[in-house]
């Protein structure tokens, strides 16, 4: 096999390596960077490490290493955007750590993700006291995402015009890049009932970019046509 094909070869392997482990590691140790990201830049930094200060290795296969850790970025980059399957491995995917003010103690465990950095995460947040916490999500870049109860939440103008709330849920999301997510389809938002949301505002499935039901309880439909959305009762 020839020298050069083998260290492309053996660049991938260590690439595919290092995000195989970042991701088994948790989101802590991804903190504020994707799992891709992560990798890239660690093997990066070593490929300039070894090219600056290794005399006995050549500097020709060090410059294909890099130039192919470039192009794999790329790639990872473009096929996230075309495949939703693939950008959850990729780029990971949030995770519920509290909801309904309950604290999901497996799902913690799962991410490694330990009370001290769920307290640390709602101090950077000003919250003191966990009780005050409807919804927490650890995202895929290891930030916390945090949603009050309503009686901790600030005044807004709408709370000052006496506007009556009905409480807020999560966003459930039914249609993201085009594809549906059929498991958010429960009752009472089955597929009939999306399909017939859709057919009000004269769109279809395949025309509709993003698809969304806001804590407000109203549906957010984006089109693929650029500055074509829609707000509406999810009733």
């Amino acid at each position: 096999m020839p020298h050069w094909i083998e260290t492309i070869l053996r660049t991938i392997a260590i690439f595919i390596l290092l995000m195989v482990i970042t991701n088994l590691q948790g989101k802590q140790l991804s903190a504020h960077t994707l799992y891709y990201n992560l990798a890239l830049w660690i093997t990066l930094g070593s490929i300039a490490g070894n090219a600056a200060f290794n005399t006995n290795l050549a500097f020709f296969p060090m410059v294909i290493s890099a130039m192919t850790i470039c192009l794999l970025a790329y790639v990872f980059s473009f096929v996230s955007l075309k495949n939703r399957r693939l950008r959850k491995w990729i780029s990971g995917y949030p995770t519920m750590i509290i909801e309904k003010g309950l604290l999901l103690d497996e799902n913690m465990k799962k991410m490694k993700y330990s009370l001290d950095d769920l307290n640390e995460g709602l101090r950077q947040k000003d919250i003191f006291n966990i009780e005050e916490v409807e919804y927490a999500l650890l995202e895929s870049n290891g930030a916390l995402s945090v949603l009050k109860k309503e009686q901790y939440r600030p005044l807004t103008k709408q709370d000052l015009s006496l506007h009556t709330s009905q409480g807020a849920d999560m966003p459930i999301e039914f249609i993201m890049d085009g594809e549906i997510i059929h498991k958010n389809l429960n009752y009472p938002y089955t597929m009939d009932w999306l399909l017939a949301e859709l057919k009000k505002r004269n769109t279809t499935v395949e025309d509709t970019y993003y698809v969304v039901k806001g804590t407000n309880g109203k549906l957010y439909i984006d089109l693929y046509k650029d500055g074509t959305a829609s707000f509406g009762n999810s009733e």
